[in-house]
Formats: C-alpha cells, structure tokens, sequence
C-alpha cells in the first residue's frame, strides 16, 4: 500500500485551464482521459492519493463520480479555491473517502494544502501544496516545500516516498551551504 498526493487536476468541461498553464491537451475530454489513465497505471486500489484541490471545474456531482470511479484508490480531498461548487458532504458522496476545507498535517511533519504556506529552513514542517501550477515564483522542491500541480509531476500522482526524499536532499544541500 502506497501513498500518493496530486494537486490541480481541474477536470471538468472548460478548455481554459489548457489555455492558461498551457497544458499539452487539445480539450478537456482528452485532458481528463490522459490523467485517469496516467492515475491508473502507478495507483492501485489499495493505496490511498492526497488530491490537494482544484479537482474539477464547476462539475455536477453526477459527472464528479462519473470521474471518482474511474480512479484508482481510496482519494482524500484536501479543497482548494475551485472545489467550492460541491459541498463536503457532497464530495463524500461523490466517492472522496476523506475531505478536509483546511490544510491537515500528515505525518507528523508535513502539511498539505492546496495553496503554498509560508515555511522557512528552520520550520518544524515541510509544506506540500498546489494552485500555483507551473508559476516560476515558486520551486518545485525546496528544503521545506513540495509542489504536487499536475504541470509539475507529469500529470500523474507522486509517490509520497519520492516527495520526502526530494524534500531531505534539498534540506542536506541547504545544510551544506550552511557549513
């Protein structure tokens, strides 16, 4: 069993997001098919995804199970700015196993969120997040930081094992300037 986190996957029926990240799709239908598809080649059924928001834009529930059952896993909801059209209890519904309005802390040490907290070298988390997509104002791996936008982690799912290990090299490469 395996855990995984993915962030801003914005599946739904409007081709801006393509438009505006500059997403290799030609539309959402193809968008959607290519990121289920990359979801279900590296999650099992067993394992458990972190989506940290922005799941869909503006889908019915209906259409937002449509997508949940196509997906691999058990799938915890960490909400961002575009998952509001649904409430909590409806996201549940739409077969979330878990869904959180705020960030949460996993592992006693990192916190997950759709949008970037502020964390510095010497903070006791490392903050893993999404929302900023492919902006260049913010790293995809820092000594406290991890961006999971799907621009960033080839429109698939990061094992969270690779996720701590980028984190604590780049924390052993900041150590060393440090010295």
């Amino acid at each position: 069993m395996k855990i995984y986190v993915i962030a801003d996957t914005h599946f739904g029926n409007d081709d801006s997001i393509i438009r505006y990240e500059n997403r290799p799709f030609r539309n959402s239908d193809e968008m959607k098919g290519k990121i289920i598809s990359a979801w279900n080649q590296i999650v099992n059924p067993e394992d458990t995804v972190y989506h940290l928001g922005d799941f869909s834009s503006g889908l019915s529930l209906e259409e937002t199970k449509s997508i949940m059952q196509q997906l691999n896993g058990r799938k915890i909801l960490i909400m961002g700015n575009h998952d509001r059209h649904l409430t909590l209890r409806q996201w549940l519904e739409a077969g979330f196993d878990e869904v959180y309005p705020m960030p949460v802390i996993y592992d006693g040490f990192y916190m997950l969120s759709h949008e970037p907290l502020y964390v510095n070298w010497a903070s006791p988390y490392a903050n893993i997040f999404g929302h900023v997509h492919s902006n260049p104002a913010y790293k995809d791996v820092s000594p406290r930081s991890f961006c999971a936008c799907v621009e960033r982690c080839e429109y698939k799912p990061v094992d969270f094992e690779k996720i701590k290990a980028a984190i604590f090299e780049a924390d052993s490469k900041e150590k060393e300037k440090n010295i």
